[in-house]
């Protein structure tokens, strides 16, 4: 798996794409990352780009990561906006959404890269 997380200055969010399997423990620390660059710029809107990462976790390993992980450490911005983008046909992401949603975080995702930048620049950040 690879990734890069960088800053779209022109329409102030944090773009991350990753390639290949993720799991939880990847998936944290590619949050914990991007997070701390948000902070570091002031920036409170994520786009992570999945199109070409699939979900490798089951699903009480989601739930568990996104009740226990995400919630839990503090360096995460539990007032960011996330726009999750995959691709159509894949699903094993979904349940991240719903889970994510659950506990309070502002993730939605799209399998369309403009409308989750659409949702992204219209979005007010907390």
């Amino acid at each position: 798996m690879t990734y890069d997380i960088s800053i779209n200055p022109d329409k102030g969010y944090i773009s991350i794409i990753v390639i290949g399997n993720i799991d939880n423990a990847k998936a944290m620390s590619i949050n914990i990352e991007a997070h701390e660059l948000g902070r570091k710029h002031n920036i409170r809107k994520y786009l992570m780009d999945l199109r070409d990462a699939r979900n490798i976790e089951d699903v009480m390993q989601n739930y568990n990561f996104a009740y226990k992980d995400m919630k839990a450490d503090d360096r995460i911005d539990r007032s960011a906006v996330v726009a999750l983008v995959v691709s159509p046909e894949d699903h094993s992401h979904d349940f991240i959404e719903t889970v994510a949603l659950n506990t309070g975080l502002n993730v939605r995702l799209f399998r369309d890269l403009m409308e989750a930048e659409i949702h992204l620049i219209g979005m007010q950040s907390k």
